[in-house]
C-alpha cells in the first residue's frame, strides 16, 4: 500500500471511530445491566448496552424479533445517516414497513454488541479509574455477548423471541442464543455463518489482528487522547483490506476489476495501482473513519472464540438440543464461511431447513442479494 493511499479521499480520520458519551445519541436507547463476569476470567464491573427498536411490542409480547449485527455493523439497522449514526441503516432492505421483517407486524430490537464501539460497553468506554479501557479491555467470547443480550431482553420484559436472526458474527450469536436459551427462542435464522470457527478462519483473522497491533499509532490500545489524524488508522485499514478480500468472491473481483489499472495510474512503472487495489484502499479508508481499531480487535477475537460445542459434547451434541425452528442460509461463493459449514449446522439442528443462494458476491451476499434472502425470510416467518 502506498503511503497515504488509504487516507487520500474524504474527511480527516478521527482519532477513534468510537461513539463516546456526550456525542449525539441519534436513535439509540441504553440499558445498564450491571456487572458481568466473563467466560475467560475477566470482569466488567459495569456494562451498558445500546440498542434501537422499530415497531410496537404486542400486549402479549409475542412479536419480538432480535436482529444481531456482524463485525463492523451496529444497532442502526434502518434509517438515514445523521447525528449519532455514521452510516445509514445496514439492512434497510430487510427491516421496515412492508419489508421481509415487517415492522408493522414485528417489534424489532437490534443491540450494539458487547465490546462494540457504537454505544455498548467496549474499549472506548470509561473504566473504573476514569480513563478509557483501551488495551485493558478484557477478552470477551460469543457466549459473553449473548449473556449481555439476554440481560437486555430481561430489561425489556421480553421472555420469548419470535425470531432471532443474524449473519456472519451475528449468526454466531444466533446459534448461541438457540443453544443457551432454548426456551426463549421460537425461530432462528443463521445466515452465512458457522457453528465453530475453523482453522482457516482463524488464519485469515491473524494478520488482521497483527496489522493493527503493529501500527505505531496503536500504542498498546491507548490512543483515544491522540488528535485527529493520528491513531492506528493504517493498521485498521490493512485489516479491513484483508477481511474485505474474504467478503467478496474471486469471480466478482476478476470480472469487475481484472487487471485494469486505476484510472491513468501505471502500475507497471511502480507508480500506480490496479483498480482492485484502489477498491480495497477505498474500503479501508471508509472503515477507519467510522470504526474503532480496539473494537475491531475485541470483536475479531470474540469470533475466534466461537464454538457452540465447547463444553457441551461437541457441535452436533450442542445443536441437537436446539428447540427452535431454524432457517440456515449460505451463499454458494462464500469463501469465508463456505456452504459446507451451513450444511453441518442444518444437519445437526432437529428442525432446520438449508438454502444455498446463488451469488457472485461471496460472503457479502447477505447484504446484497435482497430478493433471494428476503423471500426466504418472508416465507420462513409466514410458515412457522
Amino acid at each position: 500500500m502506498r503511503a497515504g493511499a488509504v487516507w487520500a479521499e474524504g474527511a480527516p480520520v478521527p482519532a477513534s471511530g468510537a461513539w463516546r458519551e456526550g456525542d449525539p445519541v441519534g436513535d439509540r436507547r441504553f440499558v445498564d445491566i450491571g456487572a458481568l463476569d466473563l467466560e475467560g476470567g475477566g470482569h466488567l464491573p459495569h456494562v451498558r448496552m445500546a440498542y434501537e427498536t422499530w415497531g410496537t411490542l404486542s400486549p402479549e409480547r409475542d412479536n419480538a424479533v432480535l436482529v444481531l449485527h456482524a463485525l463492523t455493523g451496529d444497532s442502526h439497522l434502518t434509517g438515514p445517516a445523521g447525528p449519532g449514526h455514521p452510516t445509514a441503516g445496514w439492512w434497510d432492505t430487510m427491516v421496515g414497513p412492508g419489508r421481509p421483517i415487517d415492522t408493522d407486524r414485528w417489534f424489532v430490537v437490534a443491540p450494539n454488541v458487547l465490546g462494540g464501539c457504537q454505544g455498548s460497553t467496549g474499549p472506548a468506554s470509561t473504566a473504573p479509574d476514569g480513563h478509557p479501557w483501551g488495551g485493558r479491555f478484557p477478552y470477551v467470547t460469543t457466549r459473553d455477548q449473548v449473556r449481555a443480550e439476554v440481560a437486555v431482553a430481561d430489561a425489556l420484559g421480553i421472555d420469548t423471541w419470535a425470531l432471532v436472526i443474524g449473519a456472519s458474527m451475528g449468526g454466531m450469536r444466533v446459534l448461541e442464543w438457540a443453544v443457551t436459551e432454548p426456551a426463549r427462542v421460537q425461530r432462528v435464522a443463521a445466515l452465512v455463518t458457522t457453528a465453530q470457527t475453523s482453522g482457516d478462519q482463524i488464519a485469515w483473522a491473524h494478520p488482521q489482528l497483527e496489522a493493527i497491533r503493529s501500527d505505531p499509532g496503536w500504542r498498546g490500545g491507548d490512543y483515544y487522547d491522540l488528535p485527529d489524524g493520528e491513531g492506528p488508522h493504517r493498521g485498521l485499514g490493512v485489516a479491513r483490506q484483508i477481511a474485505h478480500t474474504t467478503y467478496r468472491s474471486s469471480v466478482e473481483l476478476d470480472e469487475r476489476f481484472g487487471r485494469l489499472p486505476q484510472g491513468a495510474e501505471l502500475p507497471i512503472t511502480g507508480r500506480g495501482r490496479y483498480a482492485v487495489q484502489s477498491y480495497l484502499d477505498h474500503h479501508a479508508g471508509k472503515l477507519a473513519r467510522r470504526f474503532d481499531a480496539n473494537t475491531y480487535l475485541v470483536l475479531t477475537e470474540s469470533m475466534l472464540s466461537h464454538d457452540v460445542g465447547r463444553g457441551r459434547g461437541g457441535v452436533e451434541a450442542a445443536l441437537a438440543g436446539v428447540a427452535a425452528s431454524a432457517l440456515v442460509i449460505a451463499v454458494d461463493t462464500d469463501r469465508l464461511y463456505p456452504p459446507t459449514q451451513s450444511r453441518r449446522m442444518a444437519a445437526a439442528i432437529p428442525d432446520a431447513e438449508l438454502h444455498v443462494i446463488r451469488s457472485d458476491f461471496g460472503h457479502d451476499g447477505f447484504l446484497i442479494e435482497f430478493e433471494q434472502m428476503g423471500a426466504l425470510v418472508t416465507d420462513f416467518l409466514a410458515r412457522t
